[in-house]
């Protein structure tokens, strides 16, 4: 063999190592990686939407949401549904932006609602099964809701695309991605500001559904923690 190829094969084993420790380190703290890119998300979104318009940061955030959400499931073994369907999103999203095709924008919408739905169900179930408490366990139970947050949220948004007039107190008479989104936090967290307000049938519907989905989820998941918690205590 070369001094070539031998000074080849010694990078490669270096950098295997060290690849296979940064995936490893990755899955530990998956939910905490998730978590910080939804909080970037919920706090930065907006107002970089706001100041960068025209290259719709919020979007490209929620696509990294996405990647994140389909990582973190990934050591759960229920990784290839997600992974096609985020696949199929991107695909969707290209398409739109390269060919303008704007029929394809529900499709990567129902894409992105799809996988953030098996994401968050799964997140529950990590946060929920029987173990010890720790606090990647803790972060999944709140990565659950804050994915919970942002899927009614892009519910909404698409709900007023749909079918306009949705919701009132808007400046525009329509409902945008931020100010989705933004309802659906005040909904889930029975904040109640009256800014915004459901005007239809469909959307006063769903955001009931979230207002209580929310509060039982907080009530469930304190209630069942508490008791891991004694469990691993005792």
């Amino acid at each position: 063999m070369s001094p070539d190829a031998s000074s080849d094969a010694a990078r490669a084993h270096v950098r295997t190592p060290r690849l296979t420790r940064v995936v490893a380190a990755y899955r530990r703290r998956r939910f905490a990686w998730l978590f910080v890119s939804l909080l970037l998300t919920l706090g930065a979104g907006s107002t970089l939407d706001a100041l960068a318009a025209p290259y719709n940061p919020l979007e490209l955030l929620l696509a990294v949401n996405l990647l994140a959400a389909i990582a973190s499931v990934a050591h759960e073994g229920e990784v290839w549904l997600p992974l096609l369907l985020g696949i199929a999103f991107v695909a969707a999203r290209a398409l739109q932006a390269i060919f303008g095709m704007s029929g394809l924008l529900p499709v990567g919408d129902g894409l992105w609602l799809t996988v953030i739905g098996i994401t968050t169900v799964t997140s529950v179930r990590y946060a929920l099964r029987p173990g010890v408490v720790d606090a990647e366990r803790i972060l999944a139970a709140l990565d659950a809701y804050l994915l919970a947050g942002l899927l009614f949220g892009i519910a909404y948004w698409t709900l007023d695309r749909a079918w306009p007039g949705s919701f009132g107190g808007t400046d525009s008479g329509s409902l945008d991605l931020s100010g989705a989104i933004y309802f659906s936090f005040v909904t889930i967290a029975t904040l109640g500001y009256g800014d915004v307000v459901p005007a239809s049938d469909p959307a006063r519907g769903l955001a009931m559904v979230e207002g209580v989905s929310g509060q039982l989820y907080l009530a469930v998941l304190v209630a069942r923690l508490v008791s891991l918690y004694a469990r691993q205590r005792d």
